[in-house]
């Protein structure tokens, strides 16, 4: 007992000295910080907009993920690899380059056809396509100085600049709808939150700029592009085919059932989002930095990717099902009972989100082990998938179980892709033993 006890204290002492777990906590402080303010927020907004207003505010975020997600060509993610700091920059230079060109493109796109992306977005207002550019371009910029952050491992930025942009985001979304002007308060805050939040990571940026702007070079930039174009070319894809596969609910639930159902979809993945995103915001940057280095060093991944994929799932499971059985009655008590349907959606969105929240590892160790275009065949699989689910389900059965079998398809799909990318780790670096996953815990 005595040697249990010691052995049990010794493995606490360790982990709170590991630099891993240190960077994770930073971070998550100022997630929880975001979480809270998050859930502060959602009563009031839950009263002061209609699911209408958030089945609008719903597509124009499908809309505005897919740009975002394909507006850096993945060079954003690209630039946290290389070992040398002056390949980063030319690498974070491309891909501020790549947001401005890919949103000019968009927004030349946007001018040819305007009727059919605010048919897309359920709205009229010219001003939607003002703010869906304004989204890609500042949502671009932000993710590219954040992944130049994370690679520095400046978390107490990222985390402070999580904050500003929650407080940014949620303050000013109050303030519209206490002025009853719908759907576009809502889109106006998430806007101005990138704005904000991408200026407050300048100034960390601009530092190592002015340090090493002698080795920014074009012939360098144009040989780390085709060095990197695996992440334009499978990555940068995939991410926008992932965007749209998650984005498709809210545009097909609108189609088939209209704007209140899509509403009450939207509002229902936004609530339960925020509790994953208080880990999965905090661990995405440090582990995708964190698995680049081992990488680097020639250490093994197969260790860390099973220990943080089973740990999320041990994260997971027991909230989870407290959710599956009261999310209807959570819902109608905290938001008020015209969300009831929202309680319902998220019920039966529990299974997939299960998976979504433990596949955070095999989507970014895709990423450092460069199997970007299985990974991007199956995003096709998925995306395949759930519009036939989607389609078939509106057009012959109710919105709830259409709800249900399009996150049972995801779910499998998710299972699908956290074995995959493991047993090719595992391939590659063969089998792993319990020791490796303790001495793995340990490292910094």
């Amino acid at each position: 007992m005595r040697i249990l006890k010691s052995y049990v204290n010794n493995f606490f002492v360790k982990l709170k000295a590991s630099p891993f777990v240190k960077n994770v906590l930073i971070v998550m402080s100022g997630t929880v910080v975001v979480q809270a303010i998050n859930f502060a927020f959602a009563p009031f907004l839950s009263r002061l907009y209609s699911p209408s207003d958030f089945g609008i505010y719903g597509s124009f975020n499908a809309v505005s993920l897919i740009i975002t997600a394909g507006v850096t060509l993945g060079y954003d993610q690209a630039l946290i690899l290389p070992k040398e700091k002056k390949d980063a920059v030319n690498l974070f230079i491309l891909s501020c380059i790549s947001t401005i060109m890919i949103s000019g493109c968009c927004l030349a796109v946007f001018l040819l056809i305007p009727k059919f992306v605010n048919a897309l977005v359920s709205n009229s207002n010219a001003w939607i396509l003002a703010l869906l550019i304004a989204e890609g371009l500042f949502g671009g910029l932000y993710l590219t100085c954040q992944a130049w952050c994370v690679r520095l491992k400046a978390f107490k930025e990222t985390s402070t600049s999580q904050v500003i942009c929650s407080m940014s985001s949620n303050g000013t979304q109050i303030v519209f709808g206490c002025f009853k002007k719908g759907s576009i308060g809502l889109i106006i805050g998430t806007v101005l939150a990138d704005i904000v939040a991408s200026f407050n990571l300048i100034p960390v940026v601009l530092r190592d700029l002015a340090a090493f702007r002698r080795h920014v070079r074009w012939d360098r930039m144009k040989q780390l592009a085709k060095d990197y174009r695996d992440f334009p070319v499978y990555f940068a894809f995939m991410n926008v085919i992932n965007s749209l596969s998650r984005g498709l609910p809210v545009l097909l639930l609108m189609h088939f059932y209209g704007i209140a159902i899509a509403g009450a979809y939207a509002f229902g993945m936004r609530i339960l989002s925020a509790p994953m995103g208080l880990v999965l915001r905090a661990l995405r940057q440090v582990l995708l930095q964190k698995a680049s280095e081992k990488q680097n060093l020639g250490g093994r991944l197969l260790p860390l990717y099973l220990k943080i994929t089973t740990g999320l799932f041990a994260l997971i499971i027991f909230p989870a099902l407290i959710l599956f059985i009261w999310a209807p009655r959570i819902f109608t008590w905290i938001f008020g009972p015209q969300w009831h349907t929202a309680g319902e959606f998220a019920r039966w969105l529990i299974p997939w989100l299960i998976f979504m929240f433990c596949n955070l590892p095999s989507v970014l160790f895709a990423r450092v082990i460069r199997i970007q275009r299985k990974m991007f065949f199956l995003e096709m699989v998925l995306l395949a998938a759930r519009i036939l689910v989607l389609v078939i389900g509106g057009m012959y059965i109710s919105a709830l179980h259409t709800v249900m079998l399009f996150s049972m398809v995801s779910a499998i799909m998710n299972i699908i892709f956290i074995v995959i990318v493991g047993y090719t780790i595992m391939k590659k670096e063969g089998s792993v033993t319990w020791q490796d996953i303790q001495n793995n815990m340990m490292e910094g």
